[in-house]
């Protein structure tokens, strides 16, 4: 628990940082410096998961396209199927509790766009956050990490076929890399994006790593009509 936990109370000053960063920049990403492979975020070669996937050598990004689609996983709560939700604004966000970095600060940028909402709106929003890495996140460990960002956020996972194939709709990539020097052991690169489904159930935006809660929360109302 102390290891999540220590992780997800740097949260604020990982946001706090990525939004000076972006608000002083006031260009296109493009041009506030290098893109990492793996997020696709400018100035991403400073993070802990951007010098993993340099050492690894291989990008954690996909080819295939996102197109998105139903899926079945399973939360503490019993299973959740994308299709259930339908009516409400779906957040998808693939990561573990165990990530340094790049999960604690997207997750509090959607927590932040979801507090600013009003209640009769927030009803209608819901946020899935899939960990990649079911060997150490269990059910209850996957609900404690998600409420601590937001209640509306709900923790689930499932095996790895399942995990496959919900990751692949979406054009997630994820993959294992053994760090023997770590206490943790292993670290799960992965795909940095926020994928956005409509009230229909269509993939309708994707958020790159870092998308500031400002423009999250302008979506999600623009989707709420």
């Amino acid at each position: 628990m102390k290891t999540w936990l220590t992780t997800v109370m740097v949260a604020a000053v990982l946001v706090s940082g990525a939004t000076q960063v972006m608000a002083g920049s006031g260009a296109d990403a493009a041009t506030a410096g290098p893109l990492c492979e793996a997020c696709d975020h400018a100035g991403g070669e400073h993070a802990a998961h951007c010098d993993r996937h340099e050492t690894a050598g291989q990008p954690a990004k996909s080819s295939t396209p996102a197109t998105g689609g139903d899926f079945t996983l399973a939360s503490a709560t019993g299973p959740v199927n994308l299709v259930d939700l339908r009516g409400q604004v779906v957040l998808i966000y693939f990561g573990y509790t165990s990530c340094p970095d790049i999960c604690p600060t997207n997750l509090a940028m959607i927590a932040s766009a979801l507090k600013s909402l009003a209640p009769e709106e927030l009803a209608r929003v819901r946020v899935l956050f899939v960990s990649v890495d079911p060997e150490r996140d269990d059910l209850q460990r996957l609900t404690r990490y998600a409420a601590y960002f937001h209640p509306n956020i709900l923790g689930l996972t499932g095996t790895p076929n399942q995990l496959a194939k919900a990751a692949t709709a979406y054009g997630v990539v994820y993959r294992r890399v053994d760090e023997p020097g770590s206490a943790l052991g292993y670290m799960m690169d992965h795909s940095a994006d926020t994928y956005v489904v409509d009230r229909q159930g269509h993939l309708a935006r994707t958020f790159h790593h870092a998308t500031p809660s400002s423009q999250i929360l302008a979506v999600i109302r623009e989707l709420l009509g």
